[in-house]
């Protein structure tokens, strides 16, 4: 503890850091609310970490720097502490589950840091995003959540499960479910053209919709069409999303970004010179990346051929039923088990005790017949979650490195002890610290913090977070570098991340002394174009 701190005094109900008490008519300055004392700061923006106070009042970032003779309200030693900017989470699905009550106080994300989510990813989540945000804000909310409009809603809405185009009319009317998202908040357009119904549009489709975002300075955010050798290829679904981007004039990311599966593993350092390339021409790409080995989806995601869920299940259950279609769908799971590495590397996180936490392989034995075969008698009835191990360490560690890729988590909100859920959830960003800051040295602290921070902050145009400076919100997450990490695994997932000291959302404590309070000063964001109109 530095000298200063001894001349701590109590006056008029303030505790004052290094003040005497005024004499004669002298006025006392206006007290700031709190002052994080001596902490080693990490700005966001890359640089190394430097020893400085920060001031907080009324929920922003007012000093940051020597704050000896500052009045203050509150003061907190943080001395031996990093204090980083709130991190942002650029793809998760946590945001279905904020608005209920129980776990509004989204516990397994503060304790990683995270102050800033982005909803409804992989073209997913509600069309009607206003009552999205009357449903957040219900019960409160313990972190902030900026909302993207999915195109397979979208899709959804106006065409079902189509496997066609859209005729005009249907064009326009998507069109306009776009626009009064953009028109409501949306940060842009995510899409899953992995996933039906996404998958079911062409390139040009989605050029359209996102030419409404772009004029409104949008992202176009996609789990691409092909992250192994399904259909179209790694490579051509990457130059997809740069066709895209440069099309709409939108800042086009690449979510996820990963070589799913053995017969794409080494693709990295191709797809890193194809982004590199685009921007180098101008097009503003990006990349997000969790960071685990393992990757997340359902059953028939991994496994059926697109063609077999058109319609959606009621048609699926048919073509499972009649041979001939049946034999097409089985010869198509068989190759598409083989691209993810066999039965061995799918493990059930759902579908019930009984097959969570255990391989298809295991599963399949259990039920007497091959891995095909018991994939198709589970789909027939359920599409559970899995996890897929199917990633390459020097593909991710490849991808980590590049200054375009942000951090994110793709994980859910779980209820703790419910379920076998993938860890990313509980640890993503703790784990990206401890296992490729500390232990593999794969990138910096600086390095990794920018990608949680700024970096996302200025992609997706998220006004006054991202960076500690004065005029900043005081979104902050102060951590003990030498206890970060994760703790969830794939066998015991419900664990969460240690190390996380305090973090504070527009100036609250939510997490205090590493436990979570029952502050709720989160709310739902606007992009910083929002009430300036159409570009």
């Amino acid at each position: 503890m530095r000298g200063r701190l001894a001349a701590v005094c109590v006056l008029a109900g303030l505790l004052v850091v290094g003040l005497t008490p005024p004499s004669g008519g002298a006025s006392m300055p206006e007290p700031l609310d709190l002052i994080l004392y001596g902490g080693r700061v990490l700005d966001g923006a890359g640089n190394p970490w430097y020893r400085a106070d920060i001031g907080i009042r009324g929920g922003f970032i007012v000093e940051v720097g020597d704050l000896a003779g500052v009045p203050a309200r509150r003061v907190v030693d943080i001395s031996g502490h990093y204090v980083a900017p709130g991190f942002i989470d650029t793809h998760t699905h946590a945001g279905s589950a904020l608005d209920e009550q129980e776990r509004s106080a989204a516990r397994p994300l503060l304790l990683q840091g995270v102050t800033t989510i982005m909803a409804n990813p992989d073209g997913g989540g509600p069309v009607d995003l206003r009552g999205q945000r009357a449903g957040l804000l219900e019960h409160g909310l313990g972190v902030n959540v900026g909302l993207m409009i999915g195109h397979g809603s979208v899709r959804r809405e106006v065409m079902g499960m189509e496997d066609r185009a859209p005729t005009e009319a249907e064009m326009e009317a998507m069109r306009g479910l776009v626009l009064t998202a953009m028109e409501d908040g949306a940060f842009g357009l995510s899409s899953g053209l992995y996933y039906a119904p996404g998958s079911y549009a062409d390139t040009e489709e989605v050029i359209e919709l996102a030419r409404v975002v772009g004029r409104y300075g949008g992202v176009y955010q996609s789990h691409v069409r092909d992250e192994a050798d399904y259909t179209v290829g790694l490579s051509a679904a990457v130059d997809e999303v740069i066709r895209i981007a440069r099309s709409s004039g939108t800042r086009g990311i690449v979510t996820h970004i990963k070589a799913l599966g053995p017969r794409v593993w080494g693709l990295s350092g191709r797809v890193i010179m194809q982004i590199q390339q685009a921007r180098d021409q101008g097009v503003e790409v990006f990349a997000d990346q969790y960071p685990y080995h393992a990757s997340s989806t359902s059953l028939g995601a991994a496994l059926l051929p697109r063609w077999a869920e058109a319609g959606g299940r009621e048609d699926l259950a048919k073509r499972l039923e009649d041979p001939e279609t049946a034999g097409r769908i089985r010869t198509a799971m068989r190759e598409n088990l083989d691209r993810r590495g066999g039965a061995d590397r799918i493990q059930f996180t759902g579908g019930g005790p009984e097959r969570q936490g255990r391989t298809l392989a295991e599963v399949a034995a259990d039920m007497g017949t091959g891995p095909v075969d018991a994939a198709m008698a589970i789909l027939a009835e359920s599409s559970p979650s899995i996890v897929s191990f199917n990633m390459h360490p020097e593909d991710i560690r490849g991808f980590m490195r590049q200054p375009w890729t942000m951090t994110s988590s793709d994980g859910s909100l779980p209820r703790f002890g419910e379920g076998q859920p993938h860890p990313r959830g509980y640890g993503s960003f703790a784990r990206k610290i401890r296992h490729y800051v500390l232990d593999e040295e794969v990138v910096d602290l600086p390095f990794a913090i920018r990608s949680m921070t700024s970096l996302p902050a200025a992609v997706f145009r998220i006004p006054d977070r991202g960076v500690i400076r004065a005029g900043s919100v005081a979104d902050l997450v102060v951590f003990d570098l030498e206890r970060i990490r994760d703790t969830a695994t794939f066998e015991e997932p419900h664990q969460y991340a240690e190390g996380v000291e305090h973090v504070l959302v527009a100036g609250s404590f939510a997490v205090e002394e590493g436990v979570v309070t029952a502050e709720r000063s989160g709310t739902v964001l606007v992009p910083a174009r929002s009430g300036r109109g159409p570009r």
